[in-house]
């Protein structure tokens, strides 16, 4: 399926495309060192292990929303106990901390397509610790309204599935913005929840497994509002990923 690239802005599709080129030739020219400490690595990968184990994995999190709490393997959180999300569980391997935190303000405040690159590694490395064995059929990323998209140049959350998807040899579907929403920045839970309520279309039938997909995880509200439109078009399982999840410090 061809993807929705208007959702960049026609003045700035050509951000997009730079952005895209400059990843595919990332491996040629990246040097072969640690992207943490420069030390050469013996792994392959773009990270020592010792960085790559400092890192603020998201290992002690709630099932269903992956919020990071001290609770035993697959139990549940208050609030997914309260108010379960619609959305059946959450993989997101990394806590938004330290070099993980610096990392994804670099991809998305610079348009860092290296930080974009080393991102979709990580998220692709702790997948595979995460995930079950089966693959969902398809990903969709979280949409950011048009105007949203132009002020940082491209869709972060877009670029993240669309590259991630390749990696696992999956389809990436589009959703589209039904109505433009405030930022979500400074808002409670609560608010969050109405402020992205019916907020997302998908405009194809879904196949039963869907992910959604995106960058930060903070409350889940906006993957939430994504869920409930991929049950309306037709998926009976619904997962939740992304890069990293920010700790709830209140409800």
């Amino acid at each position: 399926m061809n993807l929705d690239r208007s959702l960049l802005g026609t003045g700035r599709k050509w951000g997009f495309r730079v952005l895209r080129h400059a990843d595919l030739g990332l491996k040629h020219l990246l040097p072969g060192h640690c992207a943490f400490c420069l030390a050469l690595p013996m792994s392959g990968q773009p990270w020592c292990d010792e960085c790559f184990r400092a890192l603020p994995w998201n290992h002690h999190a709630c099932h269903q929303c992956a919020e990071p709490f001290s609770g035993d393997a697959y139990s549940l959180c208050g609030h997914c106990l309260k108010q379960p999300p619609a959305y059946d569980s959450a993989r997101v391997g990394l806590r938004y901390e330290g070099e993980v935190a610096l990392l994804i303000q670099r991809f998305k405040f610079n348009a860092d397509p290296r930080a974009g690159a080393l991102l979709v590694d990580l998220m692709h490395a702790g997948l595979q610790r995460l995930l079950p064995h089966e693959l969902p059929q398809a990903l969709i990323a979280v949409p950011r309204h048009p105007l949203r998209a132009r002020e940082f140049g491209f869709d972060q959350a877009l670029w993240i599935t669309q590259h991630l998807a390749r990696r696992l040899e999956i389809h990436c579907l589009v959703a589209r913005r039904a109505r433009r929403t405030p930022t979500q920045r400074g808002l409670d839970r609560s608010a969050r929840l109405r402020n992205v309520q019916d907020a997302f279309a998908i405009d194809v039938a879904l196949p039963a497994h869907v992910a959604v997909v995106d960058d930060i995880m903070t409350t889940g509200a906006s993957l939430d509002g994504l869920a409930k439109a991929c049950s309306i078009a037709g998926a009976s399982r619904v997962e939740a990923w992304a890069a990293a999840r920010t700790p709830l410090t209140s409800s």
